[in-house]
């Protein structure tokens, strides 16, 4: 199977905010949607976050993108739309020190981003396809796939509106192309 996960473009939101969940618009949606089609196959099928950011691009890369909640960014809970100052260096420590396990309060641990992100992987039933999604998500999902440890994981640099392209067969995964 070939996935393209595809990064939605940088959202319409203040700098330094913390966002996951909350659903904000994207910037230049059509320039974005433009230059991915020419690095796509073309008759994919695609699927999408739920969130606006990404359903607006997955729209413009297909007539009927089907929707997954399993696609969704992280959600940082209590965290969400405040700016990073506002949270404090002591909760970013805990979790930039354990950014697998710790869960913000009323949000989710990075672990449960990848095990919801393999879940909706291990259930497509597709030879290729094109996955509109999160930095997040693709972050995890390559991280499991080329086995980095949670350590390196906020290492793994997933650009806005780029194509990430990965082979996965029964036996390992092939990374295609990066941040195209």
């Amino acid at each position: 199977m070939i996935l393209h996960l595809v990064r939605h473009p940088r959202p319409v939101i203040p700098p330094n905010t913390c966002y996951g969940r909350l659903d904000m618009p994207a910037e230049e949606v059509e320039a974005a949607a433009e230059r991915l089609r020419g690095l796509l196959p073309a008759g994919l099928p695609v699927w999408s976050s739920p969130l606006q950011r990404c359903r607006a691009l997955a729209g413009c890369l297909h007539p009927a993108p089907a929707i997954d909640a399993r696609l969704q960014e992280m959600h940082f809970g209590d965290w969400e739309g405040l700016p990073w100052d506002a949270i404090g260096p002591g909760a970013l420590d805990a979790w930039v020190a354990d950014v697998a396990g710790f869960v913000p309060p009323g949000g989710e641990s990075g672990r449960a981003v990848q095990a919801r992100a393999l879940a909706f992987v291990a259930d497509l039933a597709v030879d290729e396809a094109v996955i509109v999604t999160h930095g997040g998500v693709i972050r995890v999902l390559l991280a499991h796939w080329q086995q980095v440890p949670p350590a390196g994981w906020t290492a793994l640099a997933v650009d806005y509106a780029t194509v990430t392209s990965v082979e996965l067969t029964a036996n390992r995964a092939v990374l295609q192309r990066l941040n195209r």
